[in-house]
């Protein structure tokens, strides 16, 4: 797998985009290599609908997970953000972070037994765990990063300073998108 260079800032962009706001961007001129990390799963489908199981109107919660990607010596952590972004408007469905760097997938309603060691953040709804998408026609983006060093904040502390974090850390990044809710 090849890895892409991004800056930091443009990470932490994305990251802004996912609905938190600009008010903590601070430019930075330094690059870093950022790997690439493979997301599947076993029920989503690239640029295919969310099942509805898994939308607001199902009752299955968060979706199975898998990840790969190159062998990554400094890698202390994973993180998982699952957000939306239309012209209007950005949602941060759901943050799950310092997840052991040796796990490879999560399973279905992780969110209501997540791993060992991990702590997931109030996302936009203002609630903490994984919030159903409802909205027709956006796109969900399920990112998972790995991470240089695990994020210090605490479970339930403000969305931006967790995006931060992760942004600051992330070594290698990879993305499945759904489109829209069946």
């Amino acid at each position: 797998m090849g890895s892409i260079v991004v800056t930091v800032t443009a990470v932490t962009a994305m990251l802004a985009l996912s609905g938190c706001g600009a008010s903590f961007l601070v430019g930075r001129s330094e690059a870093k290599e950022i790997a690439q990390i493979n997301v599947s799963s076993p029920e989503l489908r690239e640029g295919e609908p969310l099942p509805r199981e898994y939308s607001c109107e199902g009752t299955q919660g968060s979706p199975p997970l898998r990840w790969s990607s190159e062998p990554l010596p400094q890698a202390k952590a994973i993180a998982i953000v699952v957000d939306s972004h239309t012209q209007s408007e950005s949602a941060v469905q759901w943050v799950l972070y310092n997840i052991p760097a040796t796990t490879t997938e999560l399973g279905p309603g992780a969110a209501e037994n997540p791993p060992d060691g991990s702590s997931q953040a109030r996302v936009t709804s203002g609630k903490v765990g994984y919030q159903p998408p409802c909205a027709r026609g956006v796109s969900y983006r399920f990112t998972v990063y790995t991470l240089s060093a695990k994020v210090p904040a605490k479970e339930g502390a403000p969305l931006p300073e967790i995006l931060r974090d992760i942004a600051d850390r992330t070594i290698a990044r990879g993305r499945l998108t759904a489109v829209n809710i069946e």
